[in-house]
């Protein structure tokens, strides 16, 4: 583990965020199999990181109540009953647009259903971050997330916002934007309730 995230581990546990750091995505599995407990209920923000390292199909295959947003055929009705259980799980794991040098997290979001259960609701929230989302500072994290992560994010969800075409963010108010709550994160009443596990490669956006 290098200075940098030696760093930015100690930071997070200043600001009362536990930090955990794995090489990989098999370590990635082995470290959740003790943080989450059998049969503890699971809900999970939108993320291109868990898809790719596998959490999600850990999650659907192991020994919990898991409430996966990404079923087929899902009405819009039975999608919103998820997104409300997700407050009151026994965990909440996502995905971090992005982590700054002092530890602080930021995220944005469309409508709000991945921010909204990070801030308050579940008893732990389990944050998982590829080593590309470290950055300096929050105008570095805000850069990040709408030049690179938001439109590569709008694409992927087949939106027809200027920025899928672009390539760049240019603040438009289109009626498919997804750059709607902007949430910065400094620190936490409850110690370790949120937990920032870095893995020492890229993932997500």
């Amino acid at each position: 583990m290098d200075e940098k995230i030696k760093n930015v581990i100690y930071n997070l546990q200043q600001n009362n965020m536990a930090g955990y750091f794995v090489g990989n995505k098999n370590e990635l599995i082995d470290l959740l199999t003790t943080l989450i407990n059998p049969g503890d209920t699971v809900g999970c923000g939108d993320s291109v990181t868990l898809e790719s390292t596998g959490v999600f199909d850990f999650l659907r295959n192991g020994n919990y109540v898991f409430y996966d947003k990404h079923r087929p055929n899902l009405t819009a009705e039975e999608k919103r009953k998820i997104y409300l259980s997700n407050f009151s799980a026994d965990t909440f794991i996502t995905g971090t647009n992005a982590v700054t040098a002092d530890g602080k997290l930021f995220n944005i979001d469309g409508n709000g259903s991945r921010v909204a259960p990070i801030l308050y609701g579940p008893k732990q929230v389990i944050v998982v971050v590829g080593i590309n989302k470290l950055v300096n500072t929050v105008e570095d994290a805000i850069l990040r997330t709408r030049q690179i992560a938001a439109p590569l994010d709008a694409k992927r969800l087949g939106k027809k916002t200027p920025c899928t075409s672009l390539g760049r963010c240019i603040d438009c108010r289109h009626k498919q934007r997804i750059c709607n709550d902007f949430v910065l994160i400094t620190g936490q009443f409850v110690k370790n309730r949120i937990k920032v596990i870095i893995i020492n490669e890229p993932f997500g956006f």
